[in-house]
């Protein structure tokens, strides 16, 4: 398999991380928001939660899990970025979840999903 390019790779995974939301029975209602302090992979509804995805994509794990990308300023700027994506979106919601996804594609294309809830 040819390795894609970074931008691919992540698209990639944030497609695998989707339709897993959808057959959960999660509602994805956006995907790579941006605002001015950053971007939000994926935000989805899960009964009336507020789920926001961090998608982490790599080919192998040479260089570590993926999920070890996802350290506290992380997890603080997506509490940030949460509340400006509610903020600017009519929605109810009893509350925000944060929510990390590793999504592994080995060199023959295989993928695995390692999906992690409420690491915020």
């Amino acid at each position: 398999m040819a390795t894609p390019s970074a931008n691919a790779l992540g698209r990639v995974g944030e497609e695998v991380v989707a339709r897993y939301l959808d057959r959960k029975g999660l509602h994805v209602l956006d995907r790579n928001w941006r605002c001015a302090d950053g971007e939000i992979d994926i935000v989805a509804l899960s009964d009336a939660t507020l789920v926001i995805v961090e998608v982490k994509t790599r080919i192998g794990v040479g260089h570590g899990h993926p999920l070890e990308a996802i350290d506290e300023i992380k997890l603080r700027r997506l509490q940030h970025l949460a509340r400006a994506w509610r903020d600017s979106h009519p929605i109810n919601s009893n509350g925000i979840r944060i929510d990390a996804a590793a999504v592994i594609v080995d060199r023959t294309g295989k993928i695995t999903l390692d999906y992690r809830k409420d690491v915020a």
